[in-house]
């Protein structure tokens, strides 16, 4: 299989040099992706509808990829603020709560843009 790149028409993938996806061998590898509406560009306020919209993309971006939320091996969870921890986790829990990927969960400086409270990169399988 050869190395595949999928992106999601977001205006940062090209003006910043990169995709949100890349396939490679049965991998899929998904760029830090943060809670905008990619079709609207609007990004709610609150991290847990930031994190339902990143979930939304990451679907998508799976299914693109000849794989599914099933398949996520590893969660990486970027907050800026501590508070952010428990509404972000609890969509995850929704969301990942049967397919249970290595994670950790990160309190951080700061996102490119201040309405970002949240960014996520996973890691999946191709599904076979």
């Amino acid at each position: 299989m050869t190395r595949r790149l999928i992106s999601t028409g977001s205006p940062f993938e090209k003006a910043f040099g990169y995709s949100r996806a890349v396939v490679d061998g049965d991998l899929v590898f998904i760029s830090g992706t943060t809670g905008y509406d990619y079709a609207t560009m609007i990004m709610p306020d609150d991290p847990a509808d930031q994190t339902r919209n990143i979930f939304k993309t990451v679907e998508k971006v799976l299914a693109e990829a000849g794989s599914s939320i099933s398949q996520i091996l590893r969660a990486q969870y970027f907050v800026t603020d501590r508070a952010y921890c428990e509404p972000v986790l609890a969509v995850c829990g929704e969301v990942l709560g049967d397919v249970r990927p290595a994670g950790g969960i990160y309190i951080v400086a700061g996102l490119l843009k201040p309405e970002m409270k949240v960014e996520i990169e996973i890691t999946a399988r191709v599904q076979t």
